[in-house]
């Protein structure tokens, strides 16, 4: 190694920073002045300097007069900024071999102001001008390399990494981080903080901080935090956590028949199953010896780790007077702290080197998160071990329902296809198309003035189309997923309770329910109250009948208003759509679009209204969406729950409330409204009834693709904006917030701050990622008999969604602190309701939105002849209407009209509806064929509807919710618990009892019966 300095990337997997003592050009050697409490007061060694080798050389001044008339170290030129090293300086510098060197010869070089003997020609003077710029150019590149060491201080003083998760003791596992920016003017922050960390310390946890002038950017102060046995085996006790007494003797790997086919989609045995299994209990403190530790350091893993750190920090005080004030919570709130958070165990992309890390974030990403995986199983145990039971209950039901996905996907595919190959049997259709039926079939106007009279055939496009989706397979179609959200619901109930035994989350509910209360509700609390069912005093809030009753109305009230300002918004979507299809039909009436090539002849004004419209809606429904969110937090607050699973319940409901209507109501109005109100010719309806805008009227074939175009815009445009916000977003921020850090090598870049550039991870994370999936739930579910695809597009994007979750939580998001969960809570319940709710919409679709009913009843009681043929249907479905018996109001305007109307000789227009004639005694009003109709779709719903809740119920009841295998394995849990600890305390008691006995032989005045009695 020379003398130079070298500083290297690296070399292998190893980081090298060499340097030598004579390369560093400053006072001390980091290059810059350190305050004394700056310096690592670390018992481990570190490298010193002789003074004789930097005297003199510690400033611009011992440069020398000749150099300090330029004021400051970078004012001495540029003329060497672009020298990297001592080496490029060129061979009239290298000779000096160092930076001190070079200083020592600075007395000998003459000054070029001491006089004006020398011209400017003069080889003296020229010498002495190219070593000064020599001696000053190495003098900023000394200056350049010691401005990095001091951004770069951080160099392992202890010859080791930090990219570690580990006190620099390199023993004590680092279970928290908590990080801060000393302000200057934070007195009051720095208050707080001493007495948080003073009461942290006096809770047995251990710290250890990391100065700010390790860190990257100079000002950001970490504080690590370790948890000792003591304190883990304390709050264990407390939070009841179940750990390990006995191995399992239940054989868990059962022979699956041709288990060999799905041997590509499954992931190696210690990924899928990363610890073997076990019988749990609840921990003792006082009975340590009667569980499975082999070795403290590692027998809760860092999940339960951080969660039981998380406990003692959402608690801990931080105020000498007000011991009301205290939790992590309000530390970040009021900027005491900047973030929380505990660490990943590894880099994602790479294991870390460190044998005592588990590499856990690696191996999720390697076989989880990446997107080619998308075909293999979830590794659910890991995902739980790693994040919590909270964050594994999420993806195994996320995973649960893409698999249920992927049968109603296949039978909605067969569905379309269906529709797709029977076009030739699609008589109506081709009847709409025929010249000789649809092309003499002369429509009424759609709108007042500025439409004018149409042929049937030019909907020729839209009545193909329809019957893509409106046909004898959207019935069965819709049984289908009336049947099928059953069995999803059911067989997830059998999924979860299984994942219940196997995480032991068994009796959650009722064990640590209670344990689980938020800091919030804890410090308003002031009253005790006795629990009926514990029989201690518990603190309860005291709230009054007025201030609870008034704080729910308000709360609702918010609620409603909302509601009703989605309903507003609705409405003007509605008015757009009536105003603007009058413009569409004007400016289309002489097609127009034609011109556009591949898609223009299917653009019709209903279409272009129809997609802008579905549009606006949906970046209303967006823009709405931002806002309601913070205030469904607002008031959920306000009502101070008592419980983490109270407050997200509470949430839960507001927020599906607020989306279920700002979502399906757009589709809502064209299943259920629209063109079922809209008069007759002569006596239309308006809306409002007494505006200008006429309401809207039905394709001849049908609102049925108009259903399924709305549903495509809004489900498929939340999807891919969903997908895009989640995963775009995230990776941007961080891009930009670690820009700086990305060069530096590993050692020098600390786990913590690693994490620290990566997003936080919010405790309604999940909240929103539960929210996109249980609506999209209600958009296959609600409106599929009007779309058998969206299945399919529903499974497409879950593949994707997994994955893209995956991916965000191992790479893009802090690790979130672990919580325990034993079901995905009220989202269950809205699950069964959207379940029920959705047998009753469709049939409604099929009923009143679908052509299906009305041609079932022409067929088998209207049509000619006795073959069963659907020749004719469409002249039987539409009505006549006398022109003159338009109003002006209603009569479009000169020149609205088709050249090809000719108003002397065509007299009547055509309309759909069931109405009797112009000259009939009952001309306009409904025929018998318009009851019968009504009759047959009342009918079908009813009977729909009983049959597949007569099986959707026979269904549940033959499915149970718990496996036998698992309410075996339970059982035997709880028997050998039972047994086991019997034995321990007769175990101990013997052991006592000779203890005893002992002192009894050496003391005859105490009996046996005494030592008995002080034993027991």
């Amino acid at each position: 190694m020379s003398d130079m300095s070298r500083l290297t990337g690296k070399s292998g997997d190893e980081t090298l920073i060499e340097m030598s003592l004579n390369s560093l050009c400053d006072e001390d050697n980091n290059g810059f002045h350190h305050n004394r409490h700056d310096v690592d007061t670390d018992d481990s060694p570190h490298p010193q300097l002789d003074p004789s080798e930097v005297q003199g050389h510690g400033s611009c001044e011992s440069l020398g007069p000749e150099v300090q008339g330029h004021g400051s170290c970078e004012s001495l030129g540029p003329e060497v900024q672009g020298h990297s090293s001592c080496e490029s300086l060129g061979p009239e510098v290298q000779g000096h071999g160092s930076c001190d060197s070079l200083r020592s010869s600075l007395p000998s070089i003459p000054s070029h102001h001491s006089g004006s003997d020398h011209s400017d020609s003069s080889p003296e003077r020229a010498q002495t001008l190219k070593r000064t710029s020599t001696v000053t150019g190495l003098t900023g590149m000394c200056r350049k390399r010691a401005l990095f060491l001091k951004h770069r201080s951080r160099v392992d003083k202890h010859q080791q990494s930090k990219d570690s998760v580990f006190f620099r003791d390199g023993k004590r596992r680092i279970d928290f981080i908590l990080s801060y920016v000393d302000d200057r003017d934070g007195e009051r922050k720095q208050e707080r903080r001493r007495e948080y960390e003073a009461n942290l310390q006096k809770a047995g946890l251990e710290l250890e901080t990391e100065d700010k002038s390790e860190s990257d950017d100079g000002k950001t102060y970490f504080v690590k935090i370790h948890t000792p046995w003591d304190v883990l085996a304390t709050y264990a006790d407390v939070l009841k956590i179940k750990v390990p007494f006995k191995k399992s003797d239940i054989p868990t790997h059962k022979d699956i028949p041709m288990n060999w086919l799905f041997t590509p989609f499954r992931l190696p045995d210690h990924i899928m199953n990363p610890e073997p299994d076990y019988f749990t209990s609840p921990f003792n403190k006082g009975k340590t010896d009667f569980f499975l530790i082999d070795d403290k350091d590692t027998f809760f893993p860092p999940s339960v780790r951080n969660r039981i750190v998380y406990y003692i920090l959402a608690r801990c005080a931080y105020n000498k007077e007000d011991k009301d004030k205290k939790g992590l919570k309000r530390l970040l709130n009021n900027g005491t702290y900047g973030s929380a958070f505990p660490l990943h165990d590894s880099r994602y992309w790479k294991a870390s080197r460190d044998p005592n890390s588990e590499s856990e974030r690696f191996s999720l990403y390697k076989n989880w998160a990446r997107f080619f995986s998308f075909f293999k199983e979830q590794p659910l145990n890991l995902i739980r071990k790693y994040y919590g039971e909270k964050i594994g209950i999420y993806f195994a039901w996320l995973g649960f329902y893409t698999e249920m996905l992927f049968f109603a996907a296949v039978v909605g595919l067969i569905c379309f296809l269906y529709g797709l190959f029977t076009f030739d049997d699609n008589i109506w259709s081709k009847e709409i198309c025929s010249e000789e039926i649809g092309g003499n079939i002369i429509m009424c106007p759609l709108c007042d003035k500025t439409c004018g009279y149409w042929k049937l055939n030019t909907t020729c496009n839209s009545s193909w189309q329809s019957h893509m989706f409106d046909n004898v397979g959207t019935v069965f179609f819709a049984i289908f997923m009336g049947i099928w959200v059953t069995l999803f619901l059911e067989f997830w109930k059998r999924r979860q309770a299984r994942l219940e035994y196997e995480w032991d989350l068994v009796d959650f509910e009722e064990e640590q329910q209670q344990l689980q209360l938020r800091p919030e509700y804890e410090t308003k609390c002031t009253s005790q109250r006795l629990n009926r069912v514990t029989q201690e005093m518990e603190w309860v809030l005291d709230r009054t009948a007025a201030d609870l009753v008034g704080k729910v109305l308000l709360c609702w009230a918010t609620v409603v208003l909302w509601i009703s300002l989605i309903i507003a918004c609705i409405i003007g979507v509605i008015a757009y759509r009536l105003a603007v299809y009058a413009a569409f039909a004007s400016i289309m009436k002489d097609s127009p679009t034609n011109n556009i090539h591949v898609v223009g002849s299917f653009i019709t004004p209903q279409l272009a209204t129809s997609v802008t419209a579905s549009c606006i809606n949906f970046v209303i429904i967006m823009i709405l969406n931002v806002m309601y969110e913070r205030v469904a937090i607002w008031i959920t607050d306000m009502e101070v729950p008592k419980t983490h699973l109270e407050y997200e319940n509470k949430l839960t409901v507001k927020m599906f409330l607020f989306q279920f209507v700002n979502y399906y109501s757009s589709c809502f109005y064209v299943a259920f409204f629209k063109g079922k109100f809209v008069g007759r010719p002569g006596d239309y309806i308006y809306m409002f009834g007494w505006s200008k805008l006429r309401n809207e009227e039905c394709d001849p074939g049908g609102c049925l693709i108009e259903l399924t175009t709305q549903l495509v815009i809004v489900m498929a445009g939340k999807q891919v904006w969903g997908n895009v916000q989640e995963a775009l977003v995230p990776w941007l921020l961080n891009w930009w917030g670690s820009r700086k850090a990305r060069s530096h090598p590993e050692s020098l870049y600390s786990r913590w701050e690693q994490d620290h550039d990566l997003q936080n991870f919010s405790h309604l994370g999940l909240f929103y990622e539960y929210l996109e999936m249980v609506i999209q739930f209600g958009f296959i579910t609600l409106f599929v008999a009007s779309f058998p695809l969206a299945p399919l597009l529903a499974l497409l994007n879950n593949i994707i969604e997994v994955r893209v979750d995956a991916w965000k939580f191992t790479t893009q998001f802090r690790r979130p602190v672990a919580a325990k969960a034993h079901s995905i809570g009220a989202w269950q319940e809205i699950l069964n309701g959207v379940a029920v709710f959705s047998v009753v919409t469709n049939a409604f679709i099929v009923a009143f939105t679908s052509d299906m009913i009305p041609r079932l009843v022409y067929m088998y009681a209207y049509s000619p002849g006795n073959d069963l043929s659907m020749k004719g249907y469409i002249n039987n479905s539409l009505s006549v209407f006398n022109i003159s018996g338009f109003s002006d109001d209603n009569r479009p305007d000169d020149g609205e009209s088709p050249e090809w109307f000719n108003s002397s000789v065509i007299t009547t227009c055509r309309y759909r509806d069931y109405r009797y004639p112009p000259g009939h005694e009952k001309q306009y009003t409904h025929t018998m064929q318009f009851w019968h109709i009504l009759a047959a779709k009342l009918a079908f719903i009813i009977i729909m509807e009983h049959v597949v809740f007569m099986v959707k119920f026979f269904v549940a009841w033959m499915i149970p919710d718990v496996p036998a295998g698992v309410k075996a394995r339970v059982k035997r849990e709880r028997y050998l618990i039972q047994e086991y600890l019997h034995n321990y305390e007769v175990e101990n008691l013997k052991i006592q009892l000779s203890q005893r006995n002992d002192d009894c032989r050496s003391n005859p005045g105490i009996s046996r019966h005494e030592v008995l009695s002080e034993c027991l």
